[in-house]
């Protein structure tokens, strides 16, 4: 099959969750011998310049960047709240140059298979289906509004009037476009049934982000223990909002017990507030080189998330690498884990302190709780399955 995979962001590097996605789907595709090309919006925010895509990935996948400037600007925001139906976060992705690149591809080259990487990339549905026949599927990564809705449960004042005013764009946005592709590809079982609710009547298949196991190997020897650690894009509003519950509501708890615990903090795109933390024994890693040398080097992962939607690819990556993992029931909402025994899952401070401390306080029931998640994984979340039982699917949508 001929593949087009359309991207609101180069997937290369990977390095967010969106992107870790992406890219992985399209090397296992490719590997199984189709023929993939990776169309993106090459971000100003995440620029990345295509020849410095490696040689053994380029010539597996090709890969298309068309430069959109998609910073955000007061006067645009203010513009789109008063004239405009769509929300900004959709608006920012629409350029006129990126239709007209699409439109020569389309028209240069037949395609199979059209494949949407997330609700932003809807408006050029009517693009693709004017200069192709090709099957067209979106991606969803989440379930947008949802990441909104429920970080506007946690705000007050303009900031919350304004998230529940972005959801509901959000949603009608979903809710227009939802049975005008071929088919729907939900990342979880459980974002397939909420489209299914919301009146998705197109045939689904469910599509989470994988794992090559064989690059995510465990390695103990590096292990500082005890430590803690969280990594992930910090200037994602679900990742602030649960960093500044987990710093005023359970580390202080966690010290009581274990003054001499520290806790390190990595990942891209961090305000200048995170570089000054006044926290006690929390060490400000920021981006680092190698985001799984990292990961291996420290002993129990938190991700505290309390809103958000989707799959959380970090905790599949962490899991992957034999990672101890504490997190909420919204961090592990679809991924199936086993509470105790893969993975520990807690919603207040005083559970979550207990499960992490329970984690530091037994070098070996730690070390028992991440081989047991990287079984998990390995067993639900295969690349290689994954990509085979998607390929029978586009077959059969063929």
């Amino acid at each position: 099959m001929k593949i087009l995979q359309i991207a609101n962001k180069f997937p290369y590097p990977a390095k967010d969750g969106g992107s870790i996605a992406t890219l992985n789907l399209a090397k296992s595709l490719a590997s199984r011998g189709h023929e993939v090309t990776i169309l993106a919006i090459n971000t100003s925010k995440h620029f990345t310049d295509p020849s410095l895509v490696p040689g053994e990935l380029s010539g597996l996948i090709r890969f298309i960047g068309i430069p959109v400037n998609t910073d955000i600007r007061i006067y645009n925001l203010i513009v789109n709240f008063f004239f405009s139906s769509l929300p900004y976060n959709a608006e920012r992705f629409i350029s006129k140059d990126f239709d007209e690149q699409l439109k020569r591809l389309l028209t240069r080259e037949k395609f199979d298979i059209i494949q949407l990487e997330g609700l932003y990339l809807a408006p050029y549905l009517g693009t693709i289906r004017n200069n192709s026949n090709a099957k067209t599927v979106m991606r969803a990564h989440n379930i947008e509004h949802e990441i909104w809705s429920r970080a506007a449960a946690r705000q007050s004042g303009p900031r919350q009037l304004y998230f529940r005013h972005l959801a509901g764009r959000i949603r009608r946005m979903e809710l227009h476009y939802l049975n005008q592709y071929d088919a729907i590809l939900p990342i979880t079982a459980r974002d397939g049934e909420v489209l299914k609710t919301l009146g998705c009547k197109c045939p689904s298949h469910v599509v989470p982000m994988g794992i090559n196991a064989s690059e995510l190997l465990p390695d103990h020897h590096s292990l500082e223990f005890p430590t803690v650690f969280h990594i992930g894009a910090l200037d994602w509003i679900p990742n602030q909002e649960g960093l500044h519950w987990f710093f005023e509501k359970v580390w202080d708890k966690i010290l009581e017990k274990h003054p001499e615990v520290k806790f390190y903090l990595a990942g891209r795109n961090a305000p200048d507030h995170y570089r000054t933390l006044a926290y006690r024994n929390v060490v400000f890693s920021g981006e680092v080189d190698d985001a799984y040398a990292f990961m291996r080097s420290k002993s129990v992962m938190v991700v505290p998330v309390l809103s958000g939607s989707g799959m959380r690819i970090k905790i599949i990556e962490g899991m992957a690498l034999g990672k101890a993992i504490v997190t909420t029931a919204i961090g592990t909402e679809g991924i199936g884990t086993s509470h105790g025994k893969d993975i520990f899952i807690a919603n207040d401070p005083v559970t979550f302190a207990d499960a992490v401390c329970k984690l530091i306080e037994d070098k070996s029931f730690c070390l028992e709780i991440g081989e047991n998640a990287r079984n998990f994984v390995t067993s639900h979340y295969d690349n290689h399955a994954i990509s085979g039982s998607l390929v029978t699917f586009y077959q059969g949508l063929l």
